[in-house]
């Protein structure tokens, strides 16, 4: 049975091609009805991947990242989890993974179906993990892919864009990351430590969705806030 989620971590919840979902304010999505969550670039080991290059991050972001999973997932216990592509920062980023972080990731994974999707940072099954790698995947009136495609796209659940929002409060313009969607189809927010954010109204956006119909789930420190496109502000 799944655990009850906390409900100071969401606000209400939304209607994706008619099927029911939260959005979590860590960046996570949750399907009740189905017991899936899904996440989407996740960028482990994308500080050991700049250290790599010469640029030294912090080392810090992959025990982040995978602490806020832990987080989430302990709230939902879910039956499936789908990590929607870019999960590592590049290739070899599951065999340069610390043996404690990959420890904790494989506790994760035990008991629950896990799919990697391939993302344009990792193309490849994540080294020798558990859990399958597709390319997409259907489930019931949902698609899940890593970079969305241009069109209509009913029921199409993806990420690669790091939805972020820029919102004037109070006179100070605020930016946050956002699940960015128009009812049929959702982008996903960046879950990783070290990943940023491209504003919604980057002509990236342009072609998916029903502006009319646009919201953007903007996530807070404790809950999610709705932001229609009126009150969205450009770059």
């Amino acid at each position: 049975m799944n655990a009850e989620p906390q409900k100071s971590q969401f606000a209400g919840q939304i209607v994706i091609a008619g099927e029911l979902a939260m959005c979590d304010a860590r960046g996570a999505l949750y399907f009740p009805d189905l017991g899936l969550l899904t996440v989407s670039d996740l960028h482990l080991e994308k500080g050991s991947s700049y250290a790599r290059r010469g640029q030294l991050l912090p080392p810090y972001d992959t025990a982040a990242t995978l602490q806020k999973l832990a987080s989430v997932m302990a709230d939902y216990n879910p039956r499936m989890v789908i990590s929607l592509g870019d999960s590592f920062h590049d290739g070899g980023g599951a065999n340069r993974m610390p043996q404690p972080f990959r420890d904790s990731l494989v506790e994760l994974m035990l008991g629950r179906e896990w799919l990697w999707v391939a993302g344009n940072h990792d193309p490849d099954a994540p080294g020798d993990l558990p859990g399958s790698t597709v390319t997409e995947l259907a489930i019931g009136g949902l698609r899940f892919r890593h970079e969305p495609l241009s069109g209509a796209s009913t029921g199409e659940i993806a990420g690669h864009l790091h939805p972020g929002a820029v919102v004037v409060h109070k006179g100070r313009a605020v930016r946050r990351r956002c699940f960015a969607t128009d009812g049929e189809r959702l982008i996903m927010p960046a879950f990783g430590a070290y990943t940023g954010m491209l504003n919604v109204l980057d002509k990236a956006y342009r072609g998916l969705f029903r502006w009319e119909a646009f919201v953007a789930h903007v996530l807070g420190d404790s809950r999610v806030f709705a932001i229609s496109r009126r009150l969205l502000r450009g770059s």
